[in-house]
């Protein structure tokens, strides 16, 4: 998924598998986006790449960049707009960082993320207040700042190796901490 930025315009490639999503039915998601964001969307569906031009607000059209990437990660519309929230950021992890390539490590990463029925995921979204998408060879987590690097170091204790219930544990612990965190980015 490239970015290019050319002042207003930018482009982005999106898995040609997400560019139904990104549209919406009757084109609903995009035209919701580009009235949100004060952007004209022009997508190639047979290359996978969408210009975005802004003609409004020039953060808001930065932030539907972000927006655009979570929906490409695998989020649905209605989560990836919690990206125009104040303090809200999304980040990507790449697992080819982590596997030699043609190995099998990442569908193992892939699975330990996820766990069995969806478990570990979901637990690991409760304790950080996150949203977590494993899409073809990434990891993507969405929330406020602090929630989000909290996520990701629990993310980084499984892709190394640590066992399910060891995150678990780390993540109980640091529940107080993040939550104090959160009051203090709010109010501090």
């Amino acid at each position: 998924m490239d970015e290019v930025t050319d002042g207003n315009v930018w482009e982005i490639r999106v898995p040609r598998d997400r560019l139904a999503v990104l549209i919406g039915r009757n084109g609903d998601t995009k035209r919701e986006l580009e009235e949100k964001a004060g952007i004209a969307l022009e997508i190639d569906s047979r290359e996978g790449d969408v210009t975005v031009i802004q003609k409004g607000d020039p953060l808001k059209a930065a932030l539907s960049i972000s927006v655009i990437q979570a929906i490409a990660r695998g989020f649905s519309p209605h989560k990836a707009f919690f990206l125009f929230e104040e303090n809200s950021q999304l980040i990507v992890i790449s697992l080819r960082e982590f596997a030699k390539p043609g190995s099998h490590r990442i569908s193992e990463i892939k699975g330990r993320i996820i766990g069995t029925g969806g478990k570990t995921r979901k637990v690991m979204e409760e304790l950080t207040n996150t949203s977590i998408s494993v899409y073809g060879d990434t990891v993507s987590v969405m929330g406020d700042y602090v929630s989000v690097e909290y996520a990701r170091e629990a993310l980084t204790m499984l892709i190394n190796g640590s066992r399910q219930r060891t995150v678990y544990t780390y993540l109980e612990k640091n529940a107080k901490n993040l939550r104090l965190k959160r009051i203090e980015e709010t109010f501090g």
